[in-house]
């Protein structure tokens, strides 16, 4: 019998029908068990119930060991919205204190919100009171699918230093993007150590498997918590700070706007950083932290605005002794080069003004008395000196190279967010406004006094002070003195030298002491401690000079270098100088001696803020 071809094709095809329809109906299975979580979670929830459990964050201490910050418990309601079954909703808001039409709000907000899923925890309402929590926790079997969430808020033993703290906020969909950490009602550091060292102080989450009946009711802990994971708490941090000594500086400045920074020149430690006006840290904890920070943020004060981080300012005449530490590297000056002052600089039709002082003078000298005719005419001496620059572009360039060295025109690295760079102008950006080899130093004067263009943190002023302290050298200033169980990060280690010789920083020293001596920092004299300092008074387009003042003791082994910057405080000697020197004498002595209790009165009691300071 002859065999049908056409018969035997029908088969293969019919069989390869068969065998694809398998095929499909293979991987769909894989894909609904294996790949599509849906249903595994489905099946899961079902079965248990897997609640975080958040760890302790990091506790917060100050250098002499201080418990600053610490955590209290708070309570969340939390839900499982395929759990919730018909509930008595009236007995259930009478029981948390909210009304049923904010209810429907925080539902409708809680759907809308991002990770919202019916088959996970979602939170309802965050921070219950104590009262709140108590009575909700006798009448939770009556709500099936909500349970508690306990949670970690901050709380602070001292309404101080909130700009170096700072706090602790809800996460948002950037942050659960830009780290799979978080989930949606966690909690993350905002501003401050707080965010800086987030990862440190954290912690790691747990999580407890609980078991479901056929009801969905909790039966206990699943195989008697063999498969839960214990949190890991946080890290705890020791501060650089001296608390106590920030809440006196803090005093010395109520009434002002501005900043105070101290640090320990021998290891960048800051022992105060203060910016004024501030506010209380504990504002920005509890169900009220969103009322309270949308108050801050409105204030025309600032509270929130970090100003010894990010308070660019023009520098003044602290700037002095970056000046006559480069014109001795560069050979413009000697110890012995004077430099006459007429009342001020003259040059052709320009003018400088300066007070009234022996003339000529030296270098020592000129820093005693604070001279501005000195540093304008060494200034000039180095930025016109072709024969050795070829243009005044290219000095300026080299004049700049040794400021950036020293700390200033960018970010010192500081272990806080928010720092500003202050600002340094280079030669492309005179190029820009004056055209290209059509300026020189006289166009640019200004800025060798530490005005014109030139702008500086009162933390990069404090550094200077504390490179001028060591002789030629400074670490990066942090505020974290010890992370527990962790070695510090190298960069808060490690010495950095400035392009200036160390041999030079002792004739800067000198002067700086004159001027506590017999000179223009007088008011900084502390009774039997070696004071070093520096005035400043900035000038200010927007309203009365600004107060400013850097200064170190004790002159040799220096244990303090401090900067003060108040704003339309005047001159440096009015605010500036006993603000800084009163510091100084609280950190060396713990006390203030009887004859400086007046000055000491005088600052804490004086009001000087007005409306139109700027940032």
């Amino acid at each position: 019998m002859r065999k049908n071809y056409e018969l035997e094709k029908r088969k293969y095809i019919i069989g390869g029908f068969i065998v694809i329809v398998a095929l499909v109906y293979l991987v769909r299975l894989f894909d609904l068990q294996i790949n599509d979580a849906k249903y595994k979670q489905s099946a899961d929830s079902n079965a248990f119930l897997k609640k975080t459990v958040y760890p302790s964050r990091g506790l917060v201490y100050d250098r002499n060991g201080e418990l600053v910050v610490f955590n209290q418990p708070a309570y969340d309601v939390m839900m499982i919205p395929r759990d919730v079954h018909p509930f008595d909703t009236l007995d259930f808001c009478a029981t948390l204190n909210i009304t049923p039409d904010d209810l429907n709000r925080r539902l409708d907000d809680m759907r809308r919100s991002a990770g919202y899923s019916t088959y996970t925890p979602q939170r309802l309402l965050a921070q219950l009171s104590v009262q709140d929590y108590g009575r909700l926790q006798e009448k939770l079997y009556r709500f099936p699918g909500f349970f508690i969430q306990k949670r970690i808020l901050r709380q602070y033993n001292h309404p101080t230093a909130a700009n170096v703290l700072g706090n602790i906020r809800e996460v948002n969909a950037d942050d659960i993007e830009r780290d799979d950490y978080y989930s949606p009602g966690d909690y993350t550091g905002d501003l401050g150590i707080e965010k800086s060292y987030e990862t440190y102080l954290r912690g790691v989450k747990g999580v407890e498997v609980l078991m479901r009946d056929a009801h969905g009711r909790i039966q206990g802990r699943y195989e008697d918590g063999a498969h839960d994971v214990a949190p890991v708490s946080g890290r705890d941090l020791r501060l650089s700070l001296d608390i106590g000594l920030q809440m006196y500086a803090e005093s010395l400045m109520v009434g002002k706007r501005g900043a105070v920074v101290a640090i320990e020149p021998e290891t960048g430690e800051i022992l105060c950083m203060v910016s004024m006006p501030s506010y209380d840290p504990t504002l920005l904890v509890g169900r009220q932290r969103g009322v309270n920070y949308r108050a801050l943020v409105q204030d025309n004060s600032w509270p929130l605005f970090d100003r010894a981080l990010m308070g660019a300012y023009p520098p003044g005449s602290t700037f002095k002794p970056t000046q006559g530490l480069i014109f001795l590297q560069e050979g413009i000056i000697t110890l012995e080069t004077t430099y006459p002052c007429s009342h001020g600089y003259i040059s052709g039709g320009l003018r400088v003004g300066c007070h009234g002082h022996a003339s000529p003078l030296p270098l020592k000298p000129a820093i005693q008395t604070s001279c501005n005719a000195f540093f304008c005419w060494g200034f000039k001496a180095m930025i016109d000196k072709r024969s050795k620059y070829g243009t005044s572009a290219a000095a300026f360039e080299v004049w700049k190279h040794h400021l950036v060295s020293m700390g200033y025109g960018y970010k010192l690295g500081v272990d806080l967010p928010g720092e500003s760079r202050g600002f340094l102008p280079n030669d492309r950006f005179y190029n820009r406004f004056y055209g290209e080899g059509h300026w020189s130093a006289n166009t640019v004067i200004s800025v060798a006094i530490g005005q014109g263009e030139i702008l500086a943190t009162p933390l990069q002023i404090a550094n200077l002070s504390a490179t001028i302290a060591n002789r030629g050298h400074f670490i990066t200033p942090h505020v974290v003195k010890e992370i527990q169980d962790t070695v510090m990060p190298v960069e808060f280690l490690q010495r950095h030298y400035p392009t200036i010789e160390a041999r030079h920083y002792d004739a800067i020293a000198e002067g700086m002491r004159m001027a506590v001596t017999g000179g223009t920092c007088r008011r900084a004299a502390i009774p039997g401690i070696e004071v070093c300092g520096k005035t400043g008074t900035a000038q200010n387009p927007h309203g009365k000079d600004h107060s400013a003042f850097m200064g170190f003791a004790p002159y040799q082994n220096p244990r303090i270098a401090v900067a003060v910057y108040v704003e339309n405080g005047g001159w440096g000697a009015t605010y500036g100088v006993p603000i800084g020197s009163l510091v100084m004498e609280k950190y060396l002595t713990g006390t203030i001696a009887p004859e400086r209790k007046p000055m000491e009165s005088m600052m804490m009691n004086s009001s000087i803020i007005y409306a139109n300071t700027q940032r």
